[in-house]
Protein backbone atom coordinates (compact mmCIF):
# COMPACT_ATOMS: atom_id res chain seq x y z
CA UNK A 1 0.00 0.00 0.00
CA UNK A 2 1.38 3.29 -1.31
CA UNK A 3 1.59 5.77 1.74
CA UNK A 4 3.51 8.85 2.30
CA UNK A 5 4.97 10.13 5.15
CA UNK A 6 4.17 13.87 6.58
CA UNK A 7 7.35 13.93 8.34
CA UNK A 8 10.02 16.81 6.83
CA UNK A 9 13.10 15.82 5.76
CA UNK A 10 14.83 18.83 6.98
CA UNK A 11 13.34 17.62 10.61
CA UNK A 12 15.26 14.87 10.54
CA UNK A 13 16.90 14.52 14.34
CA UNK A 14 20.10 12.28 12.25
CA UNK A 15 20.19 11.61 8.51
CA UNK A 16 22.91 9.09 7.71
CA UNK A 17 24.49 7.66 4.10
CA UNK A 18 25.36 4.33 4.31
CA UNK A 19 27.19 3.47 1.21
CA UNK A 20 26.76 0.73 -1.48
CA UNK A 21 28.47 -2.54 0.73
CA UNK A 22 28.60 -0.69 4.09
CA UNK A 23 26.19 -1.31 6.97
CA UNK A 24 24.96 0.61 9.67
CA UNK A 25 24.31 -0.71 13.50
CA UNK A 26 22.04 2.00 15.22
CA UNK A 27 19.68 2.31 18.14
CA UNK A 28 16.23 3.43 17.83
CA UNK A 29 14.57 4.49 20.72
CA UNK A 30 11.08 3.78 21.23
CA UNK A 31 8.69 6.34 19.23
CA UNK A 32 11.28 7.30 17.20
CA UNK A 33 10.64 6.92 13.39
CA UNK A 34 13.56 5.76 11.12
CA UNK A 35 13.20 6.49 7.28
CA UNK A 36 14.93 4.13 4.62
CA UNK A 37 15.44 6.29 1.63
CA UNK A 38 16.38 4.42 -1.96
CA UNK A 39 18.70 7.24 -3.06
CA UNK A 40 18.99 6.06 -6.84
CA UNK A 41 16.92 3.50 -7.43
CA UNK A 42 16.88 -0.40 -7.42
CA UNK A 43 18.68 -0.73 -4.25
CA UNK A 44 18.11 -3.58 -1.95
CA UNK A 45 18.62 -2.91 2.14
CA UNK A 46 18.74 -6.38 4.06
CA UNK A 47 17.80 -5.20 7.55
CA UNK A 48 17.44 -6.97 10.49
CA UNK A 49 16.25 -5.51 14.26
CA UNK A 50 16.77 -6.67 17.60
CA UNK A 51 15.07 -5.80 21.16
CA UNK A 52 17.85 -3.28 22.46
CA UNK A 53 18.14 -4.34 26.50
CA UNK A 54 17.42 -7.96 25.39
CA UNK A 55 19.25 -8.98 21.76
CA UNK A 56 17.58 -12.33 22.39
CA UNK A 57 14.64 -11.06 21.14
CA UNK A 58 14.71 -10.32 17.37
CA UNK A 59 12.52 -9.53 14.19
CA UNK A 60 10.99 -12.74 13.53
CA UNK A 61 9.88 -12.89 9.70
CA UNK A 62 7.62 -16.16 10.90
CA UNK A 63 5.62 -14.64 13.32
CA UNK A 64 5.08 -11.10 11.18
CA UNK A 65 4.29 -13.53 7.99
CA UNK A 66 1.45 -15.36 10.33
CA UNK A 67 0.09 -12.39 12.66
CA UNK A 68 -0.22 -10.32 9.04
CA UNK A 69 -1.41 -13.37 6.57
CA UNK A 70 0.94 -11.79 4.13
CA UNK A 71 4.63 -12.24 2.49
CA UNK A 72 5.52 -8.82 2.04
CA UNK A 73 5.81 -5.86 3.88
CA UNK A 74 4.18 -2.48 3.47
CA UNK A 75 2.61 0.04 5.06
CA UNK A 76 0.47 -1.20 8.39
CA UNK A 77 2.66 -3.87 8.72
CA UNK A 78 4.00 -4.50 12.37
CA UNK A 79 7.15 -6.29 12.66
CA UNK A 80 6.87 -8.72 15.41
CA UNK A 81 9.41 -10.59 17.33
CA UNK A 82 10.49 -13.94 18.16
CA UNK A 83 8.30 -13.83 21.34
CA UNK A 84 5.49 -12.19 18.89
CA UNK A 85 5.64 -8.93 20.71
CA UNK A 86 5.20 -6.21 18.23
CA UNK A 87 8.91 -4.24 17.21
CA UNK A 88 8.05 -1.44 14.77
CA UNK A 89 5.10 -0.16 12.43
CA UNK A 90 5.50 0.12 9.20
CA UNK A 91 3.96 4.01 8.93
CA UNK A 92 4.79 5.17 5.62
CA UNK A 93 6.05 3.34 2.22
CA UNK A 94 6.26 4.65 -1.42
CA UNK A 95 8.01 1.66 -3.03
CA UNK A 96 4.34 -0.73 -2.03
CA UNK A 97 6.23 -3.72 -0.91
CA UNK A 98 9.25 -5.32 0.99
CA UNK A 99 10.20 -9.00 0.60
CA UNK A 100 10.39 -11.20 3.98
CA UNK A 101 11.69 -14.50 2.00
CA UNK A 102 14.91 -14.01 -0.11
CA UNK A 103 17.29 -14.19 2.95
CA UNK A 104 20.73 -12.24 2.36
CA UNK A 105 23.68 -12.97 0.26
CA UNK A 106 26.69 -14.74 1.39
CA UNK A 107 29.50 -16.17 0.17
CA UNK A 108 27.89 -19.90 0.24
CA UNK A 109 24.85 -18.35 -1.55
CA UNK A 110 27.30 -16.92 -3.89
CA UNK A 111 28.68 -19.54 -4.37
CA UNK A 112 25.66 -21.91 -5.47
CA UNK A 113 23.31 -20.12 -7.23
CA UNK A 114 26.48 -18.29 -9.14
CA UNK A 115 29.73 -19.88 -9.90
CA UNK A 116 32.94 -20.74 -7.72
CA UNK A 117 34.20 -17.74 -8.69
CA UNK A 118 31.62 -15.54 -6.99
CA UNK A 119 32.73 -16.77 -3.56
CA UNK A 120 35.00 -14.06 -2.85
CA UNK A 121 32.66 -11.67 -3.72
CA UNK A 122 31.01 -9.04 -1.18
CA UNK A 123 27.95 -10.28 0.72
CA UNK A 124 25.76 -8.67 2.98
CA UNK A 125 26.41 -11.74 5.94
CA UNK A 126 30.21 -10.33 5.29
CA UNK A 127 28.39 -6.52 6.44
CA UNK A 128 26.91 -8.03 9.41
CA UNK A 129 30.03 -9.62 10.61
CA UNK A 130 31.87 -6.70 10.28
CA UNK A 131 29.43 -4.76 12.43
CA UNK A 132 29.44 -7.47 14.93
CA UNK A 133 32.86 -7.33 15.04
CA UNK A 134 32.89 -3.81 15.57
CA UNK A 135 30.73 -3.36 18.32
CA UNK A 136 31.34 -6.29 20.21
CA UNK A 137 29.93 -4.14 23.49
CA UNK A 138 26.45 -4.89 21.90
CA UNK A 139 26.80 -8.41 22.27
CA UNK A 140 25.27 -9.76 19.25
CA UNK A 141 26.93 -12.43 17.62
CA UNK A 142 26.85 -14.87 14.44
CA UNK A 143 24.12 -16.87 15.96
CA UNK A 144 22.17 -13.60 16.16
CA UNK A 145 22.16 -13.24 12.09
CA UNK A 146 18.75 -14.81 11.27
CA UNK A 147 16.13 -14.11 8.44
CA UNK A 148 15.73 -10.94 7.79
CA UNK A 149 13.50 -7.89 5.57
CA UNK A 150 14.96 -7.31 2.44
CA UNK A 151 13.53 -3.74 1.72
CA UNK A 152 13.23 -2.83 -1.93
CA UNK A 153 13.92 -6.20 -3.11
CA UNK A 154 11.54 -7.66 -5.67
CA UNK A 155 11.39 -11.24 -5.15
CA UNK A 156 7.77 -12.97 -6.73
CA UNK A 157 6.43 -16.09 -5.25
CA UNK A 158 5.92 -18.67 -8.36
CA UNK A 159 3.05 -20.83 -9.65
CA UNK A 160 5.05 -23.17 -7.80
CA UNK A 161 5.71 -22.43 -4.77
CA UNK A 162 9.06 -21.05 -5.40
CA UNK A 163 11.29 -17.57 -5.57
CA UNK A 164 12.67 -15.35 -8.10
CA UNK A 165 14.78 -12.32 -7.69
CA UNK A 166 13.13 -10.16 -10.40
CA UNK A 167 13.78 -6.26 -11.13
CA UNK A 168 13.68 -4.15 -8.51
CA UNK A 169 9.83 -2.07 -7.96
CA UNK A 170 11.54 1.04 -6.35
CA UNK A 171 12.73 3.85 -8.04
CA UNK A 172 15.28 7.38 -6.46
CA UNK A 173 13.16 8.79 -3.75
CA UNK A 174 11.41 6.00 -2.65
CA UNK A 175 11.48 5.20 0.99
CA UNK A 176 9.97 2.92 3.65
CA UNK A 177 9.07 4.27 7.16
CA UNK A 178 9.06 3.16 10.16
CA UNK A 179 8.20 3.46 14.15
CA UNK A 180 9.97 2.36 16.65
CA UNK A 181 7.56 0.10 19.57
CA UNK A 182 10.28 -0.62 21.79
CA UNK A 183 13.88 0.47 21.54
CA UNK A 184 15.67 -1.41 18.95
CA UNK A 185 18.85 -1.65 17.36
CA UNK A 186 18.43 -1.64 13.18
CA UNK A 187 21.39 -3.52 11.35
CA UNK A 188 21.07 -3.05 7.83
CA UNK A 189 23.51 -4.23 5.13
CA UNK A 190 23.24 -1.95 2.47
CA UNK A 191 24.06 -4.78 -0.13
CA UNK A 192 26.65 -5.19 -2.63
CA UNK A 193 25.44 -8.62 -4.34
CA UNK A 194 25.86 -7.87 -8.30
CA UNK A 195 24.76 -11.21 -9.54
CA UNK A 196 20.93 -10.55 -9.56
CA UNK A 197 18.74 -7.50 -10.49
CA UNK A 198 18.31 -6.57 -6.58
CA UNK A 199 20.50 -3.53 -7.04
CA UNK A 200 20.41 -3.15 -10.89
CA UNK A 201 23.53 -4.91 -10.92
CA UNK A 202 24.82 -1.47 -9.81
CA UNK A 203 24.97 -1.49 -6.00
CA UNK A 204 24.30 2.30 -4.75
CA UNK A 205 23.47 4.12 -1.37
CA UNK A 206 20.14 4.35 0.64
CA UNK A 207 19.83 7.01 3.50
CA UNK A 208 18.66 6.25 6.81
CA UNK A 209 16.97 9.37 8.47
CA UNK A 210 15.60 8.83 12.11
CA UNK A 211 12.89 11.71 13.85
CA UNK A 212 12.15 12.08 17.51
CA UNK A 213 8.55 11.10 18.70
Amino acid sequence: MIKESTRAQENALESIVVAAGDYLLKKVKKGQSVRILDLEGNQAADTLFYKADDISERYSAMDTIREQGNVYLTAGSVLMSNLNNPMLEIVADTCGRHDTLGGACATESNTVRYSLEKRCMHACRDSWMLALAEHENIGLSKRDITHNINFFMNVPITPEGGLTFEDGISAAGKYVEMTALMDVYILLSNCPQLNNPCNGYNPTPVEVLIWNA
